[in-house]
């Protein structure tokens, strides 16, 4: 694309050095950049670009965005925000892909990946081609591969690159999580979004929003910015429910869910067995049972919330029902990699996360067995949170084993020391302490009985761990088939 075009569609301030060369690509990082490539000067927490612009000339860049004037000889465009203004390169660079494709926003603090699988399941039950984006990567289809993702939401050049790829793959619906850094941070600014869906809203990421106000601030942006004749699934029994229908913007069609409060889709009649939920699906004046291959509470707002953007996207009760009954679970979700003792990987990494898996193990575990649970707290990371979860690991959990999890530059034993600040007590019967997080599973394996239930919590799907130095392969999924089998 010639510079000139981009210069069309994005507002500067200023352009210096201008000359029309052709841009082949848009890159924030000079260490990757490639030549012909524009370079884009951005201010992140740690790291400010314009330092690195002249390394990013010297491999290649042939123009530069940034928010003040730089001693290079090579076009520059000079703007306000190139936190805001890389969205807008980057949808001018790809042709806005996101108006000619049906993108549906999930967002949340827990459930997000859970329910966009669930929907790209109801979409292609009916025969409807649906790309899905989040956390584990991007998939075309549910059967395909998925393909790396840095980010739960990737940052706006890969995100308009990744809509672009999916409308030439001939891709109409796209469902995406959508996190509150990626809408706080611009990265899904120029991002069309024809519906949007809330799960929950509950503490995490405070070291980067502060505050449980901020937080919910940002994620209630996606639902202000949705257009006329959009819809909007909200949980109605989120404490933040009221709140974020009065942020909907005018014009669009709002479809609740829930289990307590009054909705126009409820869930009834909610049994849990070894096997699954199941519930009575009511919507209007049509109700049918649900057999989920899936457990906990949890489970059944997933599945509500995938129910009613199915039911926006005019897919019927029926099909949503029995796209739903053939779905199993979803990677590092509440997975059962191992039998006596049954063992369960789960990505719950805050409080309320952890709190709906102990709940829904519990429904598991035998009444002459225990329910363990092994958990840690990511370092650089909220810590208010550390004691939280300590006290609901302790409270719900007949024995804990407090380990690692990704302490990056942090000491592990201090992110220990702070979860056990929440116990009432340490009774070492019963409160293991083991940093090394491959030994903390061995001794699962020791202090538990073929019929218990053990939960291993915080890392999920992750294959890796950050450490101070380095990141290591670690899999909990592997290192249970290792020490269990």
């Amino acid at each position: 694309m010639e510079l000139a075009n981009i210069i069309k569609n994005v507002e500067t301030k200023e352009i210096l050095n201008y000359k029309n060369v052709d841009i082949k690509g848009i890159s924030y990082n000079s260490n990757t950049i490639k030549s012909h490539e524009i370079f884009v000067c951005l201010k992140g927490e740690h790291v400010d670009g314009h330092k690195y612009a002249q390394m990013a000339f010297e491999k290649g860049a042939v123009a530069i965005m940034a928010e003040k004037p730089l001693n290079i000889e090579i076009p520059q465009l000079i703007v306000d925000s190139t936190q805001q203004k890389i969205a807008d390169l980057a949808a001018c660079f790809y042709h806005n892909p996101s108006k000619s494709l049906n993108l549906i926003g999930i967002t949340g603090t827990n459930g997000k990946t859970t329910v966009t699988h669930l929907v790209q399941k109801i979409f292609e039950y009916e025969n409807k081609k649906c790309a899905l984006i989040g956390t584990l990567g991007y998939k075309l289809q549910s059967n395909s591969d998925y393909l790396e993702a840095k980010h739960t939401t990737p940052q706006a050049p890969e995100l308009q690159a990744t809509l672009s790829k999916i409308l030439a793959s001939d891709i109409n619906n796209v469902v995406m999580e959508v996190s509150s850094h990626a809408l706080e941070q611009f990265r899904v600014r120029n991002s069309e979004f024809k519906g949007a869906a809330f799960t929950n809203l509950t503490q995490d990421h405070l070291d980067f929003h502060i505050t449980m106000e901020n937080y919910f601030n940002a994620k209630a942006k996606l639902f202000s910015n949705l257009p006329k004749g959009a819809y909007a699934v909200i949980n109605n029994d989120d404490k933040y429910a009221k709140k974020l229908i009065s942020k909907v913007a005018d014009g669009v069609n709002i479809l609740t869910y829930g289990v307590k409060n009054d909705s126009k889709l409820m869930a009834k009649n909610i049994v849990f067995t070894s096997k699954g939920v199941s519930f009575d699906c009511c919507y209007n004046n049509e109700q049918v049972e649900i057999k989920l291959m899936l457990n906990g509470m949890f489970s059944v707002y997933n599945a509500l919330c995938a129910i009613g953007v199915g039911l926006v996207s005019d897919i019927s009760l029926k099909s949503c029902k029995e796209a739903l009954e053939a779905t199993k679970s979803v990677a590092g979700r509440f997975e059962i990699v191992h039998n006596e003792p049954m063992v369960i990987v789960d990505y719950a990494h805050t409080p309320d996360g952890l709190e709906n898996i102990l709940r829904a193990a519990r429904e598991l575990t035998p009444k002459d067995a225990e329910l363990i649970c092994m958990f840690g707290c990511g370092g650089d990371r909220d810590a208010t949170k550390r004691p939280k979860m300590g006290s609901i690991a302790q409270s719900l959990s007949d024995k804990i084993v407090v380990t690692s999890d990704n302490p990056r530059s942090e000491d592990p034993q201090q992110i220990i020391t702070d979860i056990l600040s929440g116990l009432k007590l340490i009774n070492p019967k019963t409160v293991f302490v083991e940093p090394d997080r491959h030994l903390a599973i061995e001794l699962l394996k020791k202090i538990s009985t073929k019929n218990d239930v053990i939960i291993l919590a915080g890392k999920g799907h992750e294959d890796y761990q950050i450490l101070k130095d380095k990141t290591i392969h670690f899999d909990d999924r592997e290192e249970v088939q290792k020490v269990f089998s």
